[in-house]
C-alpha cells in the first residue's frame, strides 16, 4: 500500500501497487511481514504533518515477520525466525549522541517506512541489528503494537521518571496508554486516565484505572507524574495543574498541536516538562522482556493490508480500542 503523494486519510491516499520482492544489500536482511500495526505517526507522515524524506513511500514501523533472507555479510537471526521491526532502523554509532550511549538522539538517525519502505507490504529490508527475536506463544496481530505503541510508551514512563508506587497521570488512551497502563499497575502505581471518548473510558476501566475522566476533570488524587500521549498541546496547561510540586509531565508524540503559553505557576515547585524523542535498542529489549513478565495483552482490531485506508481512518478518528494491525493476504492469526 503506497503513499504516492500527501494527503488527508479520508481521501484514501494509500494506492495497492505490485513491485517487485526487494532484495537485501550487504548487512540487510529480507522479512516477509506477518502483521504491521498501525501508529498514529503514520498518520503525521501521510498527512504532511512530518515531512517524510520521499515519495513515493511504503509506510509502517510495527513490523512483525519471519526472517526470509539474509544479505551478504548477515548471519543472524537465521531464516525462519519470527522477528519486529520497530521506529529505528539505523543510528551511525559515530555521532557525539551515539558515544553518549544516546542513540535515540542520533544526528545521523533513519527510520523504518520513513527514511525506508516499511511494513504496509508483504515484504520489507531491515540493517543487521535493528530486528529483534520475538516470542512466539502470541497471537501475531497482538505483538505488533508493542513495536511502537509499547517501545514509545515504555520510554515515556522512563522519561517521567516514573518510581513504583508513583500516582499517573496518562491523557489519551489508544495504543500506547492501554499497554503504559498495564506496566503502571504491574510497578503498583495508582492511574489516573484523562480521555473524552466513551468507548476509551470504558477500556481503561476494563483495564484497571483507579479513575477515568476527561481533561477537564479532577481525579481525586494529586499526581506525582504523568504522560501525554494526544497530539494536543492544549492538554499540556491542564495536564500541570493536575501535578504535584517536583513532577514530571512527558510529552509522548512525535507532533504536537501549539502548546499554549504557561502561566509560571505551572512549572513552579520544580515541576518538569519533557519530550520523548524516538528510542533506542535498549527500550526495545527491555519492553519485551518487560511484556513476556507481565505479560501485557494488548488490545487490537485486524484488517487485511488492502484496508490500510480504513484502519487509518479509524485509527484518526478513535473509533477502536487499542491498536489496529494490518494482516497480508494469506497470513494465520
Amino acid at each position: 500500500m503506497v503513499l504516492r503523494k500527501i494527503a488527508p486519510v479520508e481521501t484514501a491516499p494509500l494506492e495497492r501497487s505490485e513491485l517487485p520482492v526487494p532484495e537485501p544489500g550487504p548487512d540487510e536482511l529480507r522479512v516477509r511481514v506477518l502483521a504491521c500495526g498501525v501508529c498514529h505517526t503514520d498518520i503525521h507522515e501521510i498527512e504532511g504533518d512530518i515531512k517524510v524524506p520521499r515519495l513515493p513511500l511504503i509506510v509502517g514501523h510495527e513490523i512483525v515477520g519471519i526472517v526470509d533472507k539474509l544479505g551478504e555479510n548477515v548471519a543472524q537471526p537465521l531464516p525462519g525466525t519470527l522477528v519486529g521491526i520497530p521506529w529505528l532502523a539505523r543510528v551511525c554509532g559515530a555521532c557525539r549522541f551515539c558515544l553518549k550511549g544516546r542513540e535515540n538522539l542520533c544526528e545521523n538517525i533513519r527510520f523504518t517506512g520513513f527514511h525506508t519502505d516499511g511494513g504496509y507490504a508483504q515484504f520489507t529490508l531491515v540493517h543487521a541489528g535493528f530486528c529483534y527475536p520475538l516470542p512466539e506463544n502470541l497471537p501475531l496481530p497482538n505483538l505488533a503494537p508493542l513495536l511502537c505503541a509499547g517501545v514509545i510508551g515504555y520510554r515515556s514512563l522512563r522519561r517521567a521518571q516514573i518510581q513504583p508506587g508513583d500516582r499517573v497521570g496518562l491523557w489519551g488512551f489508544g495504543a500506547s496508554a492501554h499497554i503504559c497502563l498495564q506496566v503502571l499497575k504491574y510497578w503498583g502505581c495508582p492511574v489516573a486516565v484523562f480521555t473524552r471518548s466513551p468507548l476509551h473510558q470504558q477500556h481503561a476501566r476494563e483495564l484497571g484505572a483507579d479513575w477515568v475522566g476527561t481533561a477537564d476533570e479532577q481525579p481525586p488524587f494529586k499526581l506525582d507524574t504523568g504522560v501525554i500521549f494526544a497530539p494536543a498541546g492544549e492538554l499540556v496547561p491542564k495536564a500541570l495543574a493536575r501535578l504535584e510540586r517536583g513532577a514530571t509531565l512527558a510529552l509522548a508524540g512525535i507532533h504536537m498541536s501549539p502548546v499554549p503559553v504557561l502561566d509560571y505557576d505551572l512549572i513552579y515547585h520544580e515541576r518538569q516538562l519533557v519530550s520523548v524523542a524516538n528510542s533506542t535498542r535498549q527500550d526495545v529489549t527491555e519492553l519485551l522482556q518487560l511484556a513476556e513478565k507481565i505479560p501485557l495483552q494488548t488490545t487490537v482490531t485486524t484488517f487485511p493490508l488492502e484496508g490500510a485506508n480504513e484502519a487509518l481512518l479509524a485509527v484518526k478518528h478513535s473509533r477502536l480500542n487499542g491498536a489496529a494491525v494490518l494482516m497480508p493476504a494469506g497470513v494465520q492469526s
